[in-house]
């Protein structure tokens, strides 16, 4: 009896280890997909604006080409429709291709910072844009300020803080840049010769006016004297 219980186990224990090696191993995670900037915008629900303007400029594609081949990874600061709404109707239309590329490149910084990061950031803080740069104040509790010089505004709201992406909410907008300053008026109308200046009259090293003074006079001593020579003729 005893051995043909040893037999049956032994049996079963043999079918449990052909089943076990005959079950199929458990899936691989797959990798995580490419970050999408515009699908973080379109969940926040108030940057339309922003997301055509990434669209129309390619900024998009650049950005995600950068996202998969960069190691410092990128911080956007996403203006919302408000912001685009407090500028002077027509602003964004009336700017060059160029213009709008670098309005967008305003808002991206080159690097990863999550809020806490801002503590101990250097500014200025160089943009996309190169020579357009921030100043950026870490405050408290996750508070932070960002100033361009002419603009400054408080960032208090992400949308997202993992790495190679953080997103912040924007409520002004970084630009458009002022256009350059007319070059002083030279005081001449186009077209139009400036009358020429009077000549400054004449005076010797005494300060006296040659031609009004001295030379007048030497005129009528002379004129004088002529008439003396005339006069003495007919007396003779």
């Amino acid at each position: 009896m005893a051995s043909k219980l040893q037999v049956f186990f032994l049996v079963l224990a043999a079918i449990a280890t052909q089943s076990l090696a005959q079950s199929p191993a458990a899936p691989a995670p797959s990798p995580p997909g490419p970050v999408n900037l515009t699908a973080i915008l379109e969940k926040g629900g108030q940057f339309t604006t922003f997301i055509r303007l990434l669209y129309s400029t390619q900024a998009v594609n650049q950005i995600a080409n950068q996202l998969n081949s960069s190691r410092d990874g990128l911080t956007v600061f996403a203006p919302t429709d408000n912001a685009f709404q407090n500028l002077k109707t027509g602003t964004i239309n009336d700017l060059t291709q160029q213009q709008q590329v670098e309005l967008v490149q305003y808002h991206i910084l080159p690097k990863f910072y999550t809020l806490a990061n801002f503590q101990t950031i250097s500014n200025p803080v160089r943009t996309q844009a190169g020579d357009f740069v921030l100043t950026i104040t870490y405050v408290a509790n996750n508070q932070v300020n960002v100033s361009t010089g002419m603009v400054e505004t408080p960032i208090n709201n992400p949308l997202r803080q993992e790495s190679p992406l953080a997103v912040y909410q924007l409520d002004k907008i970084f630009g458009p840049k002022a256009p350059a300053s007319s070059p002083a008026s030279s005081g001449k109308s186009d077209g139009v010769s400036s009358a020429p200046k009077a000549e400054a009259p004449a005076v010797d090293d005494a300060g006296k006016n040659i031609n009004g003074g001295y030379g007048v006079r030497s005129m009528g001593m002379a004129f004088v004297f002529g008439v003396a020579l005339v006069t003495m003729g007919f007396l003779s």
